[in-house]
């Protein structure tokens, strides 16, 4: 695992109102209770000077209150089990009978399935405080991804996007496309995620779309195309929540999954979450993140990017012998990060 680095800030500080940019950050995690979870986050703002209470939304899920961001969540991520956990048990055989199923399967979910932290959208200066956090609730004895090989576990980021328009929006497709092979790689994603559907590659068709030099779409052209080819949150880069938040309704002709959240915010699901490991810090990920930012706002470098990675695409000998991952260590990413990557 690479160096801790310090957060770095985007370039890109503040939204269209002129307020800073805010990230929500969501963590997966095993080997620790949804009580001791929400309970060393409230230590933890605590410790911040603010005045925090932990409220009790289920039996399987937490809500700690009094952040002027929001509240933040702690939940075993298992939807039906939470939905069970929120009912009152009704006294009889019936009620003992649920209670035993329900313990039944909260006995197997706790091998299996993640406790999960989710952040409320916090200010892009707050970043450090999330480092701290993650190494308090390493100190605990929380596991993450590549403690065991079933752990499919990730770190999600919910950057807040500077403008919802289709030139912005468009922008950051095309960067996020040409740079993905080495943010696989820099990532290090866990085979355990890799097999699973919730971070599928894009269809190749679609990224040839996009990256076509002619391709400039109005915000719903933009927005039905992903859609065609993306009705799903099951993506490296899910577009769902700020194109719900554009116009829900035109995203709800094409997908009625509940899960979908509305929010003027890009949702990143590569990276793994190994919180258990000293060199695994948020800023690994974040950092990188920022790689794409600076090429969808360079746009010379970006129309030069994809020029080759469509060239690369269009190959069948290039892709055979995946040379592209050398041409941006070699060509790309010296020029967004400063360094050989």
């Amino acid at each position: 695992m690479s160096e801790v680095q310090p957060v770095q800030m985007p370039d890109v500080t503040r939204n269209a109102e002129g307020n800073e940019r805010r990230l929500g950050v969501e963590l997966e995690m095993s080997d620790i209770t949804v009580d001791r979870l929400a309970k060393l986050v409230s230590e933890f703002l605590h410790d911040q000077g603010m005045a925090v209470d932990v409220r009790e939304s289920g039996r399987y899920d937490r809500e700690v209150v009094g952040d002027p961001a929001g509240d933040w969540q702690v939940e075993l991520d298992f939807g039906l089990l939470k939905s069970m956990g929120r009912q009152a048990i009704e006294p009889g055989m019936m009620g003992e009978l649920v209670q035993s199923l329900e313990e039944l399967m909260a006995s197997v979910a706790e091998t299996v399935v993640p406790v999960e932290l989710v952040s409320p959208p916090l200010p892009m200066a707050r970043l450090q405080q999330v480092e701290s956090l993650i190494s308090r609730i390493r100190k605990h004895g929380a596991k993450g991804t590549s403690d065991r090989w079933s752990n499919a576990f990730g770190m999600h980021l919910n950057m807040e996007v500077p403008e919802s328009t289709a030139d912005y929006i468009a922008s950051i497709l095309k960067a996020f496309f040409c740079l993905f092979d080495w943010l696989q790689v820099r990532c290090q994603v866990d085979m355990a995620r890799r097999v699973t559907p919730y971070i599928d590659p894009f269809p190749v068709d679609y990224v040839r779309l996009v990256l076509a030099p002619d391709y400039q779409p109005d915000l719903e052209q933009l927005m039905r195309d992903y859609l065609e080819f993306n009705p799903t949150r099951n993506r490296a880069l899910d577009m769902l929540p700020v194109f719900a938040h554009v116009d829900e309704k035109l995203v709800r002709e094409y997908t009625d999954d509940p899960r979908i959240k509305s929010r003027p915010a890009l949702h990143y699901r590569l990276p793994n979450c190994d919180i258990h490991d000293e060199g695994w810090s948020l800023s690994l990920a974040w950092n990188d993140w920022l790689a794409v930012e600076r090429l969808a706002a360079d746009r010379q470098l970006l129309n030069l990017c994809c020029h080759d990675y469509l060239a690369y695409l269009n190959s069948p000998s290039e892709r055979l012998f995946g040379q592209w991952l050398k041409t941006l260590q070699g060509q790309y990413v010296p020029m967004l990060t400063g360094s050989s990557g």
